[in-house]
């Protein structure tokens, strides 16, 4: 009787494969490739995919008959993905993304099946109130609880999502910020390299604040420049530069959260953002700030694919 599933999270830089059981991950593979390297190439991420789910079948005594399918998520379903597919309208919640559920075999890659989950967007006439995400929906659907009732939910990353959902459980509205690369591209290709170590700093909660009270005062380009103030002319260690720099680049997302009608904030995603967060929330804000731990935050996208297959 088959038993497992394959889950799949196709990202702009990375695509992870999951083998499940019972909801539990058994093992799992990180492919260094996304949807970025298929805009050139797409055999590429076609290929490692390919194999990737052979190594997980073949070290885990299993054959292709004892996989259910292949649940994937994410980039995976834009157009440098596998199957492009278009976004559902929000509201949007478990049942609206089990119904636009999408089936396919792709034999150039395995005879399991592919069950593909939809993005969702939001849309009007003006650019303002129009946003599209792929992948969240799904890492939602894994997070959410009934015990945190109507509230925002956070998922810092790549492309950061403040998320809100209403008394159903659905997604109802939400941005998109370029966050986790802007912190990539400005630390790394700008004249702050030598200030922001982003490997090996820690949170200076005082700096953290320091930058972000001055950019909302001062602006984030003037902000930015500051980091290297710090270091050259206050001899400021690598963990205050880091932290200014931190309070700077989030303060116009800590801002729209902190002026948003929600009392809860549910604070998910990658560790180095989402702690951040937390100590800026909870000292700039009147929220009532939920951090979910680094191991539920790990385990929501496939909880929430998973989910997401088998709603009746």
């Amino acid at each position: 009787m088959k038993s497992f599933y394959l889950t799949l999270d196709g990202g702009t830089t990375n695509t992870r494969i999951n083998l499940v059981k019972e909801r539990k991950i058994i093992a799992s593979i990180k492919i260094p490739v996304g949807a970025r390297a298929s805009i050139e190439n797409r055999e590429i991420l076609k290929s490692e995919i390919k194999n990737a789910i052979k190594k997980l079948i073949f070290e885990n005594s299993l054959s292709e008959n004892d996989v259910i399918c292949i649940i994937a998520s994410g980039m995976i379903t834009s157009e440098f993905g596998l199957c492009k597919l278009d976004h559902i309208s929000a509201p949007a919640g478990i049942k609206e993304l089990h119904d636009s559920m999408e089936k396919v075999i792709l034999s150039e890659i395995t005879e399991i099946p592919f069950v593909f989950i939809r993005g969702v967007k939001t849309f009007s006439e003006s650019f303002e109130d129009t946003d599209i995400m792929r992948g969240e929906e799904t890492e939602i659907m894994g997070l959410i609880s009934e015990k945190y009732g109507k509230c925002v939910y956070i998922l810092p990353g790549s492309h950061s999502k403040v998320i809100k959902t209403d008394s159903f459980g659905r997604i109802c509205e939400f941005s998109t910020m370029l966050t986790g690369e802007m912190i990539a591209s400005l630390s790394s290709h700008t004249i702050l390299r030598d200030a922001v170590d982003l490997e090996s700093s820690e949170i200076d909660p005082e700096y953290l604040l320091k930058g972000y009270d001055y950019s909302l005062n001062e602006g984030i380009n003037k902000s930015l420049f500051k980091v290297r103030i710090l270091k050259n002319l206050f001899s400021c260690g690598k963990n205050e530069t880091y932290s200014f720099f931190i309070g700077t680049v989030l303060s116009a997302e800590i801002e729209q959260i902190a002026k948003s009608d929600a009392e809860t904030v549910v604070l998910g995603g990658k560790a180095q953002i989402k702690n951040a967060m937390e100590i800026i929330l909870k000292n700039r804000s009147d929220k009532n700030v939920i951090t979910l731990s680094d191991k539920d935050a790990e385990l929501s996208t496939t909880l929430g694919a998973i989910r997401i297959y088998e709603e009746d």
